[in-house]
């Protein structure tokens, strides 16, 4: 099952590296499910895969320059704050709970993937102090509290919130991911162990990925595939919610977002479709 891992964590790479999130919600159900992790111990686990991985993806981003390094300071150093926190927090709460509050997160953050419409032409574009402190912190405790990156949330306030191109969104959120990780592990290493053995392994192989998800960034049609990751995130949910709360729950979760995800690629057929005032139109445009 460990070499499974290995062999799985390549896609969490990619992910990274092609949408700027996505790895923690990848790496922690693979280290927990996958990897035979506790849940703690996936979570902490998951900081070293998705930080490591994440600053390497930055690099590369950086080089074709699609990364802001003022907004992201900015929103990385309020989210190392809250990430600490988050670390320090999650050691008084069950992992099971974190894992359950973390399909929540996941739900709301894979509606708004797939409702994302447009992006704003400006790369320049910066968020105001006062608006983008708040929300760092708020990704940090997140990050330091449920193992999560914090890209899946980065990414889409960058994105709506701040205005930025997709591509600028997902770069700049790679060096928030990147600080908010190193602060989130901090939180942990003095309650949580780590096996640096698999660790190392997954985090190699989650970095040979990310090379080929920063590849793939200037090719691929980012509406398309941050919608079709949208329905992904909300089908891993599912997963989750079955199996720290009961089967037949996740059953029926994964069936509804299914049935909802063919349902609205039937809405392109029609004139109108109430399914777009919650997901948005089929096709997305950047």
């Amino acid at each position: 099952m460990i070499a499974l891992a290995v062999a799985l964590a390549v896609l969490v790479g990619v992910s990274l590296g092609l949408l700027g999130g996505g790895g923690s919600i990848l790496t922690v159900p693979l280290l927990a499910y996958v990897a035979g992790m506790e849940a703690k111990q996936a979570i902490a686990t998951s900081l070293v895969v998705v930080g490591v991985t994440s600053a390497v993806s930055t690099l590369s981003h950086a080089r074709a320059g699609r990364v802001q390094w003022r907004n992201g300071m900015l929103f990385g150093a309020a989210g190392m704050v809250g990430a600490y926190l988050g670390g320090l927090l999650s050691y008084v709460i069950e992992g099971s709970v974190l894992l359950i509050a973390f399909t929540a997160v996941m739900a709301a953050t894979g509606i708004a993937m797939i409702r994302r419409r447009t992006a704003c032409a400006s790369t320049t574009r910066t968020l105001p102090i006062a608006k983008v402190l708040p929300m760092g912190l708020g990704v940090g405790v997140v990050t330091g509290a449920v193992g999560a990156g914090g890209g899946f949330l980065v990414v889409p306030a960058l994105a709506l919130l701040g205005g930025l191109p997709m591509p600028v969104a997902v770069g700049t959120s790679l060096l928030v991911i990147t600080m908010n990780s190193a602060a989130g592990l901090a939180g942990h290493l003095s309650t949580v162990p780590i096996d640096w053995t698999i660790a190392g392994a997954v985090t190699a192989a989650a970095v040979l990925g990310s090379l080929i998800g920063t590849r793939l960034t200037a090719h691929v049609d980012p509406g398309v595939v941050r919608r079709a990751f949208g329905w992904f995130v909300l089908l891993m949910a599912s997963v989750i919610l079955g199996q720290e709360v009961d089967p037949a729950v996740g059953l029926t979760a994964a069936c509804l977002t299914v049935l909802a995800g063919l349902s609205t690629v039937s809405c392109a057929r029609l004139g109108w479709c109430p399914l777009r005032w919650l997901f948005g139109p089929p096709a997305a445009t950047t």
